[in-house]
């Protein structure tokens, strides 16, 4: 008897297990490019409360490791020379501030709720006031084109479908918190980042006249190595950045001048091992 049925049954060729296997690899892609079409087309529908409440649960990672200080007020005078160049579209019913972590790492990031975090590595990379604002005017950007919410609502939905289909209820238990925290390390896509330079470029012309300096801080990066860089991490290659912005620069045929330097808080900063 078993025989018999083993003979009408007989197990699945490779060819079928293949084919098996191509079938779930292709309807996990559509569905991950399903959650890719929905947060591109719905995240410029989330409110700012929703944000606030993301913003709630990373932030106070990031302010513990903040410092009051005259270096973090300096920063946030600078950014609010930036705010009053924002087009109205992108400045209502916003309150952005810069939070000042004096750590070694190289790197700045825009946090939900409308945070910038800069590491006192960043600011020893900076020889201007000017390449420092196209830093901040970058990130602004990202939340000008609400990037910051992308990759956690992208990260959310992902975790969500797959938990679903795979019956893992305690990974449901710990997406938003998951989805959230990896902010930190988030990687936008090129076209992000263009959008993003674009964004700074214009608000350092907007704020100075000209664009000394648009290209400085990329420049250095990209003519160093051995330090912790996690800027380079999650942005695209410096050189590749200094050679779009420069052909920009000529596009929109800005004016170069000189540049202004560093604010006296930015220039003497106490040891940055804390």
């Amino acid at each position: 008897m078993n025989e018999e049925f083993s003979l009408k049954n007989p197990p699945p060729s490779n060819r079928q297990l293949l084919t098996l296997l191509a079938i779930f690899v292709g309807f996990i892609t559509a569905i991950i490019y399903i959650i890719w079409l929905l947060v591109s087309n719905l995240v410029w529908l989330i409110p700012p409360q929703i944000e606030q409440q993301l913003a709630a649960v990373v932030t106070p990672a990031y302010e513990k490791l903040a410092q009051p200080s005259s270096a973090q007020d300096s920063l946030n005078q600078l950014l609010d020379r930036l705010e009053t160049k924002l087009p109205a579209a992108k400045h209502t019913k916003r309150n952005y501030r810069v939070l000042y972590v004096p750590q070694n790492t190289v790197n700045a990031l825009a946090l939900p709720g409308d945070t910038i975090v800069i590491y006192a590595g960043l600011i020893s990379q900076v020889k201007s006031e000017n390449e420092l604002m196209m830093v901040l005017g970058h990130e602004l950007g990202h939340f000008a084109n609400r990037d910051h919410l992308r990759g956690i609502g992208q990260a959310l939905l992902l975790n969500f479908a797959l938990a679903s289909i795979f019956g893992d209820s305690g990974r449901l238990s710990g997406i938003i918190a998951s989805a959230v925290e990896s902010v930190s390390s988030a990687q936008y896509s090129q076209a992000q980042e263009r959008q993003a330079d674009d964004f700074g470029l214009m608000l350092l012309q907007a704020t100075y006249q000209h664009v000394a300096g648009a290209t400085d801080f990329f420049a250095r990066l990209n003519r160093q190595s051995g330090m912790d860089f996690a800027f380079l991490a999650s942005h695209p290659s410096p050189r590749n950045r200094v050679d779009r912005l420069n052909r920009l620069i000529k596009e929109h045929r800005y004016q170069m001048d000189k540049t202004n330097p560093l604010p006296t808080a930015l220039t003497n900063l106490e040891s940055l091992n804390h």
